[in-house]
């Protein structure tokens, strides 16, 4: 696997995760557990709190009465 150079490497820092490959250490893009299973590009990451986000539905959700009621 190529070394990310250290342009992308800054770019990348808050999804970087060390990762231990055999005797050697590795940074590796990761996500959020909830962006992980997720079809739409706008993956967080590993790093951040999840605290909404506009396109995860959880099968929990109460809906959202739209109609004002009626």
């Amino acid at each position: 696997m190529p070394r990310m150079s250290k342009k992308r490497r800054l770019e990348w820092s808050f999804f970087l995760r060390q990762v231990k490959v055999g005797n050697a250490t590795c940074d590796r893009i990761t996500y959020n557990d909830l962006c992980r299973s997720c079809t739409h590009s706008c993956k967080q990451s590993f790093r951040a709190v999840i605290i909404l986000c506009p396109r995860y539905y959880s099968k929990r959700r109460k809906k959202e009465d739209r109609d004002n009621g009626r």
